[in-house]
């Protein structure tokens, strides 16, 4: 039993180990140096929004070097408990303990830092939209938004409503969220594509099997210093009256804006904030999201013609696929994680998918 125990601790050393390597600490504390001394510098709340970047990529890396902390804390406690179990095994349980929240503590470590790409870290813009199934697929949006916005919630995140608008009967339109949270974007990356639901249908008298798509875009939040190629003259305004909860004003006002940018096509909307002014504000971040998303699909289609591959994005092509009758399954037709606990997933409980996307991504 003593030589078991021995080499999972071992085990458990070794993958702090490898943590202090992936998660660069040496380097993230002498960054966390530089950026005090800025957050200490005169006149530096002067530009509110370099302020508020500077502030917020100090709170990360100091998040991630108390994780890594515990971590080492959490193992000089097992290492402690081993010992002392050697002459009472009273303290086998504390030693059990001690293991089993640093193998949790650990596996998070380890997730956490596969979002290394250049907004994986920051927050997220989620749009939902109803595909084929009329009155389905509009119940079935909604569905998707609750799930996604349970999801985050559970996960510490703030979510913020951007544009919704309610459906005719039941459900919703469209949807429109932003996620605040660490890898927010990271993390929902794993959601953007087709999600197709098989149940049998709430608004069928005859309670006929129905087949309904929603498709998801995940845009990240991008800073001011990003460039992108955003002309204000090519892009339409129009405003018009609000058609769903919002702030204040709406359903009174013309308060809800639409921004189209024709070069493009591309079509943005906001309607949940308190005025005209701040729903055009916050459109505009929403363009500039959807303009980048669009130059890197852009680069990528001529990176995988030049590779000679094609990959389908059509519309019936779904990343996971949701059977509630005949009977109850949860399927990522990529990862291959699957479950048959489909309340839990509609619940918010999307960590098993979402990990198992990244692994996944990062095994091809």
């Amino acid at each position: 039993m003593a030589d078991k125990e021995n080499k999972e601790l071992e085990e458990l050393a070794r993958r702090v180990a490898d943590a202090r390597a992936y998660l660069h600490v040496d380097e993230r504390i002498t960054e966390l140096e530089s950026l005090d001394d800025e957050l200490a510098s005169p006149g530096f709340w002067e530009d509110a929004d370099r302020a508020q970047a500077v502030s917020k990529q100090a709170s990360d890396i100091r998040d991630t070097l108390a994780e890594y902390d515990n971590a080492c804390s959490l193992l000089e406690d097992a290492s402690a408990a081993l010992e002392l179990a050697g002459e009472d095994e009273s303290f086998l349980q504390e030693w059990r303990t001690a293991c089993i929240r640093l193998v949790r503590l650990l596996d998070t470590m380890e997730v956490n830092s596969w979002f290394s790409g250049r907004f994986d870290a920051g927050d997220a813009i989620v749009s939902v939209n109803p595909g084929q199934g009329g009155l389905e697929a509009q119940d079935w949006t909604e569905m998707l938004y609750r799930m996604f916005a349970r999801y985050a919630e559970s996960k510490g995140w703030k979510v913020s409503v951007l544009d919704a608008v309610p459906g005719e009967i039941i459900g919703m339109d469209r949807v429109t969220i932003q996620v605040e949270g660490r890898n927010a974007y990271g993390m929902l990356r794993s959601e953007v594509g087709v999600h197709r639901l098989v149940r049998i249908s709430p608004t069928d008298i005859k309670k006929r099997r129905q087949t309904t798509f929603a498709a998801v875009e995940v845009m990240p939040v991008l800073s001011d210093d990003i460039e992108v190629d955003l002309n204000p003259a090519d892009v339409r305004v129009d405003v018009y009256r609000a058609s769903g909860p919002g702030g204040q004003c709406v359903n009174t006002t013309d308060s809800a804006v639409r921004l189209t940018h024709i070069p493009t096509g591309t079509v943005v909307t906001c309607q949940n904030q308190k005025s005209q002014l701040q729903n055009k504000e916050v459109a505009f971040k929403m363009l500039r999201a959807k303009l980048y998303e669009l130059e890197e699909q852009r680069r990528a289609r001529e990176i995988d013609e030049l590779r000679g591959e094609h990959l389908d994005n059509s519309f019936g092509s779904q990343i996971r696929n949701y059977v509630l009758y005949p009977y109850q399954l949860v399927k990522d037709l990529r990862s291959g994680v699957e479950t048959g606990n489909v309340d839990a997933v509609l619940g918010g409980d999307l960590d098993e998918f979402v990990i198992g996307y990244h692994k996944w991504k990062a095994s091809n």
